[in-house]
């Protein structure tokens, strides 16, 4: 398996163990989970797939006929917890706080490409290592759609109509390094605010937009038993972090201990208390996008 905010994974789904120096600072030896299942209400109409709409040809911005999609070759890498593919675009609104509300759920093996009608690069599954893969909708073109790459940071990729259906989000994170302050926010608006330990310097937790994609037990002490939510994102400089850490993602966790917070002691991963923690694994589900900006032009009120 591979790892998950610094998890690491093995195909046999055996956890892989790192001494505990490297542990205390990316979500180290995870494995992720399956979420229980969160209701989320559905605006507007609702389509035959348990309250999931069906994307139609031709949905969205744009006019003129839908850019044809290339066929993709079998040979194709699938998006996993690996390194994401190359060649993808640049996401251009990637410091964009504004809450995207839709999500992408592959119902098979779907392509992925650089752009509408452009060059298949890669394959999307449905799930990833057994959890169900949800990417939040960036944009959209003529009947195409643009989401947040998963294992890759501020990338997009484009899908064609067709094989995927789309669900509603409602909530949404928001990091800001300088004060080093999390907060969620449901339908736009702020709920719950938390100082929180980031990247140290040289690891600094990436900017950019990104998601939640699954939750992790870990099963070190340092966790104080808590669930770790796993983004899509991954630290941007692989090689500076500890050995035990390559190939990790980025984490959102908990800590035995709350004497870090507001500090920048991590590998990049974002650290808050139990309880806020906990907090966020009840109410924020697989999907949720995810941004991390310098600060905020108007601090959230304190809630």
């Amino acid at each position: 398996m591979r790892h998950l905010g610094a998890f690491r994974w093995r195909r046999a789904g055996l956890l892989v163990g790192v001494p505990l120096m490297v542990v205390t600072l990316l979500v180290t030896a995870l494995m992720l989970t399956r979420a229980p299942a969160t209701r989320v209400a559905a605006p507007g109409p609702v389509g035959p797939q348990g309250g999931l709409q069906i994307a139609p040809d031709g949905d969205g911005p744009g006019t003129g006929p839908v850019p044809s999609a290339a066929p993709a070759p079998a040979r194709l890498p699938v998006v996993d917890y690996g390194p994401a593919p190359t060649g993808f675009p640049p996401d251009p609104d990637t410091m964009d706080v504004t809450p995207l509300t839709e999500g992408l759920r592959p119902a098979r093996r779907i392509a992925a490409y650089d752009a509408p009608g452009g060059l298949p690069l890669a394959f999307l599954d449905p799930t990833v290592n057994g959890v169900d893969l949800t990417v939040p909708i960036a944009q959209r073109r003529t009947g195409w759609a643009a989401v947040l790459l998963p294992s890759a940071n501020r990338r997009l990729a484009w899908v064609p109509p067709g094989g995927w259906t789309v669900t509603p989000l409602r909530n949404q994170i928001v990091i800001e390094r300088r004060p080093h302050r999390l907060t969620w926010f449901r339908d736009g608006e702020p709920r719950r605010t938390w100082p929180v330990s980031l990247g140290r310097p040289g690891q600094e937790t990436p900017l950019g937009r990104s998601f939640v994609l699954g939750r992790s037990t870990p099963s070190e002490n340092v966790y104080a038993g808590v669930d770790v939510l796993a983004l899509g994102s991954v630290p941007d400089d692989p090689d500076a972090v500890p050995a035990g850490l390559r190939g990790a993602h980025i984490g959102i966790h908990t800590w035995h201990h709350d004497g870090e917070l507001g500090r920048q002691t991590t590998n990049g991963c974002i650290r808050l208390t139990a309880s806020g923690q906990r907090l966020l694994l009840a109410e924020v589900p697989p999907g949720s996008p995810v941004v991390v900006v310098d600060e905020l032009p108007t601090p959230p009120p304190s809630v």
